[in-house]
């Protein structure tokens, strides 16, 4: 009975030793060390390899003699074309055997490596669904006051962005509503005004986009129901590392923006100004601008000008600015600066429009 269990024994460990060692993957060193574990993936200059023992470790494809593994590999060749099959290395050269047959990679020369899960990862960061990747902030600020004073403040700023490897989706809102709700106040409602936008940017070329856009308006102050400015063009790189972006615009608009009809408070005698609608195509000339200030902050600035090309000399620019700071995973500190000037203002009105927010923020990233 002992003898027929030592034999059971026996072969559960010949079983599961022979199992393990048909899904190794081994590294073989210049210097004779060998390691046993799974490629995560290489460049061609470091492999990333995943041991029990030590974790994850960087070698120097350098120092590597030899390269086996039981499981599927996805190789570059030297022309760019990606095989995949298990390796081995046979004088001087990585051999993928694919289901139609084995195909010479030179070790010196090869290049990107990545296993199964790398590669399903790269796949999926080529089309990713468009609920992830997005990553940006929500500012929410609310004041009351009661009392000898009675006002309220309400304030919002969004930024969200979605960079892939191909394209970018560009999200920002900002708004104020404030009122003063004493007895006799005039006017009751001192600030209402929301903007906000979108850009979608696509790549072309290394340092060349695509893009379109869309601009949003509307102030009660300023009798503007709605200015809608839709366009699009094509962008330039000018910088672009980890840590800083800036990007060049030009391209063309057009725009649409509908006035409420009002009388003037600003003379002795007022004046009747009639609603009005404006429909005209301008140009777009701007910048994109972000840069990280060490580890947990963001600066972002977007700047356009938007000339009349109905009306000579009218024009208009629109400013946005931020900077973000994380103080967790999830809560951080934002500040919000925008500025739409419009050169030929309704009657009455200032050119200028100005907002400023800033508190606590919601940040995310999925």
């Amino acid at each position: 009975m002992k003898s027929l269990g030592l034999l059971l024994c026996t072969l559960l460990f010949v079983t599961i030793a022979a199992t393990l060692a048909a899904n190794a993957e081994q590294v073989t060193l210049k210097n004779g060390d060998k390691i046993t574990g799974a490629v995560v993936k290489s460049d061609g200059k470091t492999l990333v390899f995943k041991t029990d023992y030590a974790g994850d470790l960087s070698i120097s494809w350098a120092a590597i003699q030899d390269l086996s593994s039981e499981k599927k590999l996805y190789v570059a060749t030297p022309e760019k074309k990606l095989v995949s099959g298990t390796v081995t290395t046979l004088d001087g050269d990585l051999v993928v055997t694919t289901t139609q047959g084995a195909v010479h990679v030179p070790k010196a020369s090869a290049g990107l490596i990545r296993s199964e899960s790398e590669q399903a990862s790269y796949d999926a960061s080529l089309h990713p669904p468009l609920t992830r990747d997005w990553a940006g902030g929500l500012n929410l600020g609310l004041a009351l006051a009661r009392g000898n004073s009675s006002t309220k403040n309400l304030t919002l700023a969004l930024n969200a962005v979605r960079p892939t490897s191909n394209d970018k989706i560009t999200l920002y809102a900002n708004s104020i509503y404030s009122t003063n709700d004493l007895a006799g106040a005039n006017p009751s409602t001192v600030a209402n005004a929301i903007l906000g936008g979108l850009r979608y940017d696509r790549n072309l070329a290394p340092r060349l986009f695509a893009y379109g856009a869309g601009d949003f308006q509307k102030d009660d102050l300023q009798h503007l129901d709605l200015r809608s400015i839709v366009g699009g063009g094509l962008g330039l790189h000018a910088v672009k590392t980890s840590r800083t972006m800036l990007d060049f615009l030009g391209g063309a608009d057009y725009t649409r923006e509908t006035y409420a009809a009002y009388t003037t408070s600003t003379t002795t005698l007022p004046t009747f100004v009639d609603a009005k609608t404006n429909s005209f195509v301008g140009a777009n000339v701007g910048d994109d601008f972000s840069h990280k200030l060490g580890a947990a902050s963001l600066l972002t600035q977007r700047f356009n000008y938007y000339p009349n090309l109905n009306n000579g000399g009218g024009y208009r620019t629109a400013l946005d600015a931020g900077l973000t700071t994380k103080l967790n995973s999830w809560l951080g500190w934002q500040l919000g600066f925008t500025d739409r000037y419009t050169s030929n203002a309704q009657p009455g009105n200032k050119n200028n429009d100005v907002l400023f927010t800033t508190g606590l923020a919601l940040t995310f990233k999925h």
